[in-house]
């Protein structure tokens, strides 16, 4: 069985992670970039519901975080 408190600490740490990429979006925000608002994010409004699918705005963070992820991954190996 796996230790509790190493449960409780991973769960800490993706808390921590969630609330500084939604911190990094609002600040994005506030700067100007458009996320969110890029051609290929697509939204359909009904009249009772709304779906709103960011596809373009997903592809983009993630070649991002991509990128930043193996810098780390290569400046902690060496």
């Amino acid at each position: 069985m796996t230790d509790p408190a190493g449960i409780g600490r991973i769960l800490i740490i993706c808390g921590l992670g969630l609330a500084g990429i939604g911190l990094l979006i609002v600040l994005l925000g506030r700067l100007g970039l458009p996320l969110f608002q890029l051609p290929g994010d697509f939204k359909i409004q009904g009249q009772a519901a709304t779906c709103f699918v960011p596809l373009a705005t997903m592809l983009v963070l993630s070649l991002i975080l991509t990128i930043v992820l193996n810098l780390i991954v290569r400046a902690l190996n060496k």
